[in-house]
């Protein structure tokens, strides 16, 4: 008698303990939060104000969207860590300005939300890929982390654009390798703007979730350039034999068709100004690259000692600015639509 006892008081406790589980899992999928975890390890408390350059940034006015945006290279280390402090002071007004100039493509549409992280430096893009990689993986944990925060403690129901540029692009490209297949992105990921990296096919067989743009309005994929000179054979966004899946951000075309300066609404001039014609392009079909067609090297020179002679990589939304600022609003009405 005493066993049969103890074995209804377990079979009680297992029970109650199940439904204590039901309930609680009722409940937070009821509150919207997001059952999405990070995968890799992160110090970086984003429950702080002051790990965020800014977080719900809606500039005054309600937004129908979100925007998590991830910050470019910035920081050069000048003998430090080869990965940024979040915390550091001297670092975070260049940080500030690149998200500043960066959300003006998403600020129309989203609450824009961007945090500090453990960037890598630009001295890393000298390294080869292996040596270069630890400090990625340490950059990405920090945008993980964040990114998980992010789900957790904005609207379940809200859609949300996920755009970065330069390393901010691979960022955004690793998020949706490990990220982009959870429920909770598939329901509210609008489109990723990973402006200025690379989606290869390798990366496709690996990840058959990752879908490249293939339209001005598809939703849930992943808009994706680089821009070079015509006679460009090699870069540091893609080495030659690699090729990239690129959208020409002009007639939202996949293959080589040109789409002439006539289409371009827009570009960002160095002074700050804007100039509308300024140039087309067309989509290599070896390399897969942004061919620009009217503007010259001498012009428009590569920047950092990484990128060589005709690699306009740091131009890459520049070129294009009012096409891609209207098309995340195409993206977003098609979105809302289905």
């Amino acid at each position: 008698m005493r066993k049969l006892a103890g074995n209804k008081t377990l079979i009680y406790a297992l029970r109650l303990t199940a439904l204590v589980a039901a309930v609680c899992l009722f409940i937070t999928s009821c509150s919207g939060k997001s059952a999405v975890e990070a995968k890799h390890k992160s110090n970086t408390d984003y429950s702080k104000p002051s790990t965020w350059a800014c977080f719900n940034d809606d500039g005054g006015n309600p937004k129908e969207a979100d925007c998590f945006l991830i910050c470019p290279t910035v920081y050069v280390s000048m003998g430090k860590s080869k990965n940024m402090t979040v915390s550091d002071p001297t670092v975070r007004p260049s940080f500030t300005n690149a998200i500043n100039d960066q959300k003006k493509l998403y600020s129309d549409t989203c609450a824009v939300y961007a945090p500090f992280y453990g960037q890598a430096a630009i001295e890393v893009y000298d390294m080869s890929e292996s040596e270069a990689e630890s400090f990625f993986e340490t950059a990405y944990a920090d945008i993980e982390n964040a990114f998980v925060y992010f789900l957790k403690n904005t609207d379940g129901k809200r859609p949300f654009v996920l755009a970065g540029f330069s390393q901010g692009a691979d960022m955004c490209i690793r998020l949706l390798k490990d990220h982009g297949n959870d429920p909770e992105v598939v329901k509210r990921l609008v489109a990723c703007y990973a402006i200025g990296w690379r989606v290869t096919e390798e990366d496709l067989a690996k990840y058959p979730h990752l879908k490249t743009a293939q339209g001005e309005t598809d939703t849930g994929v992943i808009i994706a350039y680089d821009c070079e000179a015509e006679d460009v054979k090699s870069s540091l966004v893609v080495p030659e034999g690699k090729k990239t899946r690129s959208i020409n951000p002009l007639n939202w075309k996949t293959d080589q068709t040109p789409a002439d300066k006539s289409l371009n609404k827009g570009s960002l001039m160095n002074d700050g100004s804007e100039k509308a014609n300024m140039t087309g392009c067309y989509i290599d079909p070896v390399r897969g690259t942004l061919k620009v067609t009217d503007v010259t090297k001498d012009d428009y020179p590569p920047g950092p000692s990484c990128f060589s002679e005709g690699e306009y990589h740091v131009y890459d939304y520049k070129f294009f600015f009012r096409n891609l600022q209207d098309n995340v609003k195409t993206r977003l009405n098609a979105f809302k639509g289905k």
